[in-house]
Formats: C-alpha cells, sequence, structure tokens
C-alpha cells in the first residue's frame, strides 16, 4: 500500500469534543454515506474511483452533512455481501480517505474490523461505527477504550427470526453490547446506540423497530437511525432503492420525533432540508 501523509488524528480531548458538538442542535445530525465498494446496495461502485469518491464527500458536506460514514466493505443488510481482508478495505480507503478527513468534517470509519479502524483514526477518523456492536471483533472495544473516540454501536443479528419480538432482541443486544464497553473502560458518554433497520430483520421488524424507537431512550444515550433506501420502504410503496428518497425521508422525521438524534442517509439535502423544517415547525407550537 502506498504511504501518504497521516492526518492529525482526534483523539482523547479532542475526540470528547466530537459527539457533544453534533447533538447541541435542536434538529438531529446527518451523517452522509460514502461507499467506496462495488457492490453496496444502493450505490454500489459509483463512488469506487478516488476521484468520484472525493467529489461525492465535497458534494455531501455542500448538502450539509455533518459527519461524513466511510465504509469500503458493504455490510449489504439483506444478505449477500461479499466479505472482504482488511488489507483489501484499508486499500479501497487508503487513496481518499486522508482527503475526506481533511474537508473539515468529521468522518466515521464503517467497519467491522478493528484493524481497519485503528488504521482509520491513525489517518483522522473521528468515531468508529461498527456493524456488530462490539460483538464481533474482540479488538474492538479495547481499541475504541484506548483511543478515546466515540463509537456507534449497532444492533445486528446473523439470521431473521420472524417470531421474535425485535425491541427485546435489540435491547438484551445492547445490555451486551454495554457490558462488553464497560469492561474496556469506554465512557458512556461516547456511545451512539443504532438499532440496525434492514440488519437481521425481516421488513415489518424494521417498521416496528421505528414505531417503537423512543423505547431505547431508555439507555440515557444518543440514538442514531439508518433507514436510508431500505427495502422496508419497497413492501409499502413499490420502488428501487434510488426511487425511496420519499419513504427515507418519512422513516427519518418518524425516527426524529421518537428520539433519534443522528440521522444516516445518502440523501443529504432532502433529509437535512425536512429535518430542519420539521423542527422549525415544532418550536412555533
Amino acid at each position: 500500500m502506498a504511504t501518504r501523509p497521516i492526518a492529525s488524528a482526534v483523539t482523547g480531548p479532542a475526540a470528547s469534543a466530537v459527539l457533544p458538538a453534533l447533538l447541541s442542535r435542536p434538529y438531529p445530525a446527518v451523517m452522509g454515506i460514502l461507499n467506496v465498494t462495488p457492490d453496496s446496495f444502493s450505490d454500489g461502485g459509483q463512488f469506487i474511483a478516488p476521484e468520484q469518491a472525493l467529489a461525492q464527500a465535497r458534494r455531501l458536506i455542500a448538502e450539509g452533512a455533518d459527519i461524513i460514514d466511510i465504509g469500503a466493505e458493504s455490510t449489504r443488510p439483506y444478505g449477500s455481501q461479499q466479505p472482504v481482508t482488511a488489507e483489501a478495505e484499508m486499500a479501497r480507503l487508503e487513496p481518499v480517505l486522508a482527503e475526506v478527513v481533511a474537508l473539515g468534517v468529521p468522518v466515521s470509519i464503517d467497519s467491522m474490523k478493528s484493524e481497519v479502524v485503528a488504521w482509520a483514526l491513525d489517518q483522522g477518523a473521528a468515531i468508529a461505527n461498527d456493524v456488530w456492536g462490539l460483538q464481533r471483533d474482540a479488538g474492538m472495544a479495547p481499541l475504541v477504550a484506548a483511543r478515546g473516540v466515540p463509537v456507534i454501536v449497532m444492533h445486528n443479528r446473523e439470521q431473521v427470526d420472524p417470531a421474535i419480538d425485535i425491541m427485546q432482541d435489540i435491547t438484551a443486544f445492547f445490555e451486551r453490547s454495554l457490558e462488553i464497553a464497560a469492561r474496556a473502560g469506554i465512557a458512556s458518554d461516547r456511545i451512539v446506540l443504532d438499532p440496525g433497520i434492514g440488519f437481521g430483520k425481516t421488513q415489518e421488524q424494521s417498521m416496528l423497530a421505528l414505531a417503537r424507537l423512543a423505547e431505547l431512550n431508555a439507555f440515557r444515550l444518543p440514538v442514531l437511525v439508518g433507514a436510508s433506501r431500505k427495502r422496508f420502504i419497497s413492501t409499502v410503496v413499490a420502488s428501487e432503492p434510488q426511487q425511496r428518497i420519499g419513504g427515507s425521508i418519512a422513516a427519518h422525521l418518524i425516527a426524529a420525533q421518537h428520539g433519534a438524534r443522528i440521522i444516516r442517509a445518502h440523501d443529504v439535502a432532502e433529509t437535512v432540508q425536512a429535518l430542519r423544517v420539521a423542527a422549525a415547525i415544532e418550536g412555533q407550537q
């Protein structure tokens, strides 16, 4: 892998300021999605070329993204994902990550591998985003604790089970994740919970998780929701991923009403507008 100048890593005291700044507004922060993958369900291959990825990052920031979430391994929530090695992830990220960090917006690294997260933090990423909630890679929690960065803990399941109470499953999963975090020494004020819409869930369970999202407020931790372009939308109105902006916004507005403080979205401009207008209207009450 070619070497590049390493951006200033956001760790320690500086890292502790990232999350409070994102959560300080009257409307949720918006995380823009940047997939440098060939096979993501919605935009696979569009931004695999470094110049396209950097242009997309600039576009997301111009549209109002508060965070850029960059990932180099598709976690396709409906299965059929192609696992890649840590070396392959880093090779995809290496041409673009430092340049995206240099744009000045906090960057989260979407990876389930502690080796990749450690490398990305060295490049200047400020947030770890683990789709297995600290429960897949035993090195993830100690790494996050040592670096002092915020971590997004997402609920996931190996298999879909239509018979379970999905909110009970999510709650039990988060309790396990928080135990792991506490043992590793991760400060609770650096943890964000994500119910994992579309991951290990039926379409009905994904909608139920959104409908009952407020139950997660019992953890007294910020909640992130990423319903953007997810398949459950097409069970209500038949649509392809790029045709699901309206459904995505509907889901995200409901999530915000139920307490979500960060929204992860492909369509940043539309999402920012919807959240800010909704907050302005609610402010008139």
